[in-house]
């Protein structure tokens, strides 16, 4: 059964199928190319740099904040990532929210991104994090559909974003 869990080497093999997915646009750190992630000692420091960014003192890129990162996989199959914000920007308030997912394009309309929100719901609760802001683009129904349906309360529209509010407990 698919489950959010911290970064993992174990899946590899996977999350490299899953970034050649034409669609799949996956976030890394800048200085890390596609080519780094192909030796296992490449992606070994990309999981700990992943896991590393919960770190307040982690060194991070101009205007990201500590961030806690949890990729959905089943098994050894990486379906999709999910990233805890730990506090908002004036910007991450009006545009980026609380948590950021997506699901690699093959496994996409089965219900997963439903169930990392879901999941996703206890580790935001750890953090302090209640209710948590999700936000979606207006025009995507789909991601406005995974957010009413983990609860979320409609707050507003800014700047072309949805802003749902989501009970963690």
């Amino acid at each position: 059964m698919p489950e959010l869990v911290r970064p993992t080497v174990e899946v590899h093999e996977s999350w490299l199928e899953a970034v050649g997915e034409p669609g799949y646009e996956p976030r890394w750190a800048d200085d890390l190319q596609l080519a780094d992630m192909v030796r296992p000692e490449g992606f070994a420091a990309y999981v700990r740099r992943q896991i590393d960014d919960e770190r307040d003192d982690a060194p991070r890129s101009r205007g990201m904040v500590p961030s806690t990162h949890l990729w959905y996989v089943d098994g050894p199959l990486f379906l999709g990532r999910l990233s805890i914000r730990h506090h908002l920007t004036p910007w991450l308030r009006d545009y980026g929210g609380h948590i950021g997912y997506d699901v690699r394009p093959s496994a996409r309309r089965r219900g997963h991104a439903t169930a990392m929100l879901q999941q996703a719901m206890p580790w935001t609760a750890k953090l302090g994090i209640d209710p948590v802001l999700v936000t979606c683009d207006v025009d995507n129904v789909a991601s406005r559909k995974v957010i009413e349906a983990a609860d979320g309360v409609f707050e507003d529209e800014r700047h072309g974003k949805l802003r749902y509010w989501v009970p963690a407990s």
